[in-house]
C-alpha cells in the first residue's frame, strides 16, 4: 500500500519543500483511504500523540484527537488547511520536542510522525497511548 511508507522522524534533513509534497502526499491518503495521520512525542512531562482523520469525502474536514499523558484524550473538528499547517509546522522542526533541555532529564528518543490504517488508530482509545 503508497500509505505504508509514510513514515518521518523530527528532527529530519528534508528541505521545506519536500516537507510541504510529503504532507500533501498524506493529506491525499488521509482523504482515500481508511487511514489516519499520527504524530507521537515524549518529553519530561510524557507523551503527547497528535491524530488526524478525515471526517469527509472531499477531504476538507478533519478529526483532530490529541492525548496528553497529563490531561488524556480530547477531540476537535479541524479544516485541511489547519491540518496542512500543523504537520508543515511539526515536521519542519530542527529539533524534537522530545530533546528540551531545559530539564535535567531530557528525552532522547525522536518524534515520530506515520500513517496507519483508521482501525490502529481507533483501538489505542481505550488503552490511552
Amino acid at each position: 500500500m503508497p500509505w505504508a511508507d509514510l513514515r518521518l522522524d523530527v528532527p529530519n534533513d528534508r528541505s521545506g519543500e519536500s516537507i510541504v509534497a510529503f504532507v500533501e502526499c498524506v493529506l491525499v491518503e488521509l482523504t482515500h483511504e481508511d487511514v489516519g495521520a499520527e504524530y507521537r512525542s515524549s518529553n519530561v512531562f510524557g507523551a503527547t500523540i497528535d491524530q488526524y482523520i478525515a471526517t469527509d469525502a472531499t477531504g476538507q474536514q478533519f478529526r483532530e484527537r490529541r492525548y496528553d499523558e497529563r490531561l488524556g484524550w480530547f477531540e476537535d473538528r479541524i479544516s485541511r488547511d489547519e491540518v496542512r499547517e500543523k504537520l508543515v509546522w511539526r515536521l519542519s522542526r530542527s529539533a524534537s520536542l522530545a530533546r528540551n533541555r531545559s530539564h535535567s532529564d531530557p528525552v532522547d528518543a525522536p518524534d515520530m510522525f506515520s500513517v496507519k490504517p483508521t482501525h490502529q488508530l481507533w483501538s489505542r482509545s481505550a488503552s490511552g497511548c
